[in-house]
């Protein structure tokens, strides 16, 4: 079991001071938009994924005109008792604890509290470019397990020092530059096929588990899947690298390897990004997160925390209704303007300005 017992917040978004306890179940958290609901769902997520799920800085969520926020939560984790507290500033480094012991660095964090998060945006996990799809399977290898986060973290390091490498050669080829060049690629390919083959592996789950929670959704014989086969993958990065070596001195950037992937979606074989509706799109990117969820829940044996931030403005009564059969948890947050008819036993939290009324 997953759960937050108790929620503490000072200077985080429009929040001045907020203390909040918490109960197992669905926690609706109601008021009219820019009150501060999704606010608080970003905090809680903070504490699970050291970052926001909107892809904002950390000076974002601090208060205008205040130095320092402080998020802190008494959370229970299978039968663990624990006591999260993050500090984040505009001028030092932000500092995460767990039971009173540091965590570092903070994308440490990342995996200890099992959570899924729905957005408004999750439509860009169908409709946008490849880094959105990217991101979305690495986040979740992270949270899969902890050695993830440092291989992603080394991969991340390595391209920064070989695209640099490659920028200051200004597109020649010397002999000191071949060698250290050679040394970066050994590095880099070791790195991207233990990266992509993770990849691999976890999209057969997650392929399998969104294509059934997308029948639940959409109904009918609807195909759903997702493709991932870089050919760098299949042939080996050495010799992709060596075969772009020419275009990449040229300009200056590494143009192969996982950081450069496509994950394709296909909806009765046809390309979801481009083929189909808006409305199946959004199914889709639904089905994408309930799968997410599964994988976690299947793997660390509880029900991640979840939080669903305005997710069902844009659903009728029926899938949103499926929706949350799909999504088993112990503990969920569900921001919305208007409260859902068709959920009977919840806890409602009124918001106004940054105030729990």
């Amino acid at each position: 079991m997953v759960y937050v017992q108790h929620l503490w917040l000072q200077n985080f978004r429009n929040y001045d001071e907020l203390n909040l306890s918490l109960s197992p179940g669905k926690t609706i958290l109601l008021g009219e938009n820019g009150q501060g609901k999704s606010n608080l769902l970003e905090a809680i997520g903070y504490l699970g994924t050291a970052k926001s799920f909107r892809a904002v800085p950390v000076e974002a969520l601090i208060k205008q005109d205040t130095e320092t926020a402080v998020i802190r939560a008494e959370l229970q984790h299978l039968d663990r008792d624990l006591l999260v507290e993050a500090e984040l500033s505009r001028t030092r480094q932000n500092k995460i604890f767990v039971n009173k012991q540091k965590i570092s660095p903070i994308r440490n964090l990342t995996g200890l509290i099992p959570i899924t998060i729905f957005g408004p945006d999750d439509l860009n996990l169908v409709k946008a470019g490849p880094a959105i799809r990217r991101n979305y399977i690495d986040d979740l290898l992270v949270q899969i397990h902890p050695k993830n986060i440092q291989i992603r973290a080394d991969l991340e390091q390595v391209l920064k020092q070989r695209n640099a490498l490659l920028k200051q050669s200004r597109g020649r080829l010397t002999e000191e530059t071949r060698l250290t060049l050679q040394v970066w690629d050994e590095k880099f390919h070791s790195l991207s096929h233990q990266w992509g083959e993770e990849r691999q592996k976890t999209l057969k789950d997650i392929t399998r588990h969104a294509a059934q929670a997308y029948l639940e959704l959409a109904g009918g014989e609807i195909s759903l899947k997702l493709s991932y086969n870089p050919q760098w993958l299949e042939k080996g990065l050495l010799e992709s690298l060596q075969e772009a070596q020419k275009d990449e001195l040229r300009r200056g950037t590494t143009l192969v390897g996982p950081h450069r992937d496509e994950i394709n979606i296909l909806l009765d074989a046809l390309p979801a990004r481009t083929h189909v509706s808006q409305g199946e799109q959004r199914t889709i990117a639904l089905s994408l997160r309930i799968a997410g969820h599964q994988l976690l829940k299947n793997i660390h044996n509880t029900n991640p925390l979840l939080l669903l931030d305005d997710v069902f403005s844009e659903l009728d009564a029926k899938r949103s209704k499926s929706l949350l059969e799909l999504l088993v948890a112990d503990q969920t947050f569900i921001s919305t303007a208007v409260e859902p008819e068709y959920i009977v036993e919840s806890t409602q939290v009124r918001i106004h300005e940054g105030t729990i009324l």
